[in-house]
């Protein structure tokens, strides 16, 4: 085991196999570690030269939590370059499978072949990861950790397998708590369903026939998008396929990367100690010549609008702007783009105060002007923006103080209401 220091960053990770061997990427779901692939590792590490590794705080991985999907394969790609690997094969369970989809995108050079196993080109909706971070800041990992033996096993094989599934269990609750609700983030965020047709290597698309988190309907949208892809369905698993019906996922994988690969590779070097690594420097791109003219206006509008929606569905969650949105007419529809270009792409958006600080302002607001119709949905968006339930009664208890009792009384009834529905672990 080795750990890659990538400035203040570091990426904890595994090599098995034959040092001449081709490099073969294993990347791990939300919540496991690199052992979810060990009953892979005696086959194939007979063959290929196998990395894997954890996600930040994972399985003791030091705790730096990443933004998104896309620093998280920045940082696996600056480690394999500190190694010297310039070309691997890739196969990735759930956010593991989103961030081989993402190097694929972005670095199509240096991906031979992928694999995604468990995957979906949207998990879920962005409201459901948030909601799942809100609960952990709220109660810890423990309601995570009870809950992911029957979203990880089917229930013939989690009643045949109690070791199993407590080692499933002590996986979870020995995760950070803040690099777990980083990693909810970038899946509410990640979305590559307009970018499936750019995918250009070989890849196979794995799923289990049981699995209800990322299942086969999720599995056959990634197949129809990538232009070179089939799709292998396991019987007798859910998400974690790999551990379930290891024998099954063991020959898939197998067979893809011995037929798909499509060119050999150089050796990878154990390193003997954390090697010192100078990130790579990102491509600097060409900077497009602005446009000029009468649509210059209507171009930055329009700009101001999308980036208004993204941080209107970010905050307040796609039901809630879906609900506002679809009950806009003809009368109300200039009002609702009004609201979206101007509060959410110009104020929500700037620099100057983070999200939590604006969401303290916004409750603040809405107490001293009795706009309590807002109060729920902001009170929402400040657990999604990252306040705690004790600070949203602080902020509402200095509000009594300058906006009067009465007021505060009633934010506070709507807001109790709101922290106990959101906050609600799961059954």
């Amino acid at each position: 085991m080795s750990v890659s220091e990538t400035g203040n960053k570091t990426l904890k990770y595994q090599v098995d196999g034959p040092e001449d061997a081709p490099v073969l990427v294993l990347g791990p779901s939300l919540g496991t570690t690199w052992h979810m692939w060990d009953r892979q590792i005696p086959e194939l590490s007979q063959h290929w030269r196998v990395f894997r590794y954890d996600l930040p705080g994972h399985g003791g991985a030091p705790a730096h939590p990443a933004t998104g999907v896309g620093e998280l394969a920045d940082r696996l790609l600056a480690t394999l370059d500190s190694l010297g690997v310039q070309r691997f094969g890739y196969a990735g369970c759930s956010i593991g499978g989103a961030i081989g989809a993402d190097l694929a995108l972005r670095h199509p050079d240096r991906v031979a072949s992928l694999a995604l196993v468990a995957a979906s080109p949207r998990f879920g909706s962005a409201d459901e990861f948030r909601q799942r971070g809100v609960i952990v800041r709220t109660n810890g990992l423990e309601p995570m950790a009870r809950t992911a033996p029957e979203a990880w096993f089917t229930p013939g094989f989690a009643a045949a397998q109690p070791a199993i599934v407590e080692w499933a269990v002590q996986m979870v609750r020995t995760t950070d708590p803040g690099c777990y609700i980083a990693a909810c983030e970038a899946l509410a965020a990640f979305d590559m369903r307009a970018d499936l047709a750019r995918i250009s290597v070989p890849t196979l698309v794995l799923v289990g026939a049981g699995d209800h988190v990322t299942g086969p309907a999720e599995a056959r949208t990634l197949v129809a998008g990538i232009p070179d892809a089939r799709l292998a369905l396991v019987p007798g698993a859910s998400h974690l396929a790999p551990v379930e019906q290891p024998g099954a996922v063991t020959d898939l994988l197998f067979m893809h990367f011995s037929t798909a690969w499509q060119d050999t590779l150089g050796p990878i070097p154990v390193p003997p100690a954390a090697p010192a690594l100078s990130a790579p420097f990102a491509p600097v791109a060409e900077i497009a010549a602005a446009p000029v003219g009468p649509d210059v206006a209507g171009a930055a509008a329009q700009d101001r609008y999308d980036s208004g929606m993204k941080v209107r569905r970010e905050v307040l969650g796609d039901a809630h702007v879906d609900g506002a949105v679809a009950a806009s007419d003809a009368f109300t529809e200039d009002f609702e783009e009004l609201v979206t270009r101007y509060a959410w792409g110009e104020v929500w958006n700037r620099e100057g105060l983070d999200r939590r600080t604006r969401s303290c302002v916004t409750l603040t607001a809405l107490v001293a002007s009795g706009h309590l119709e807002g109060l729920a949905a902001h009170t929402r968006a400040a657990l999604r923006n990252g306040l705690t339930p004790d600070e949203i009664k602080e902020v509402l208890l200095q509000s009594a103080v300058y906006c009067g009792i009465p007021a505060a009384g009633a934010a506070f009834t709507i807001a109790r209401s709101v922290i106990q529905e959101e906050t609600r672990p799961p059954a």
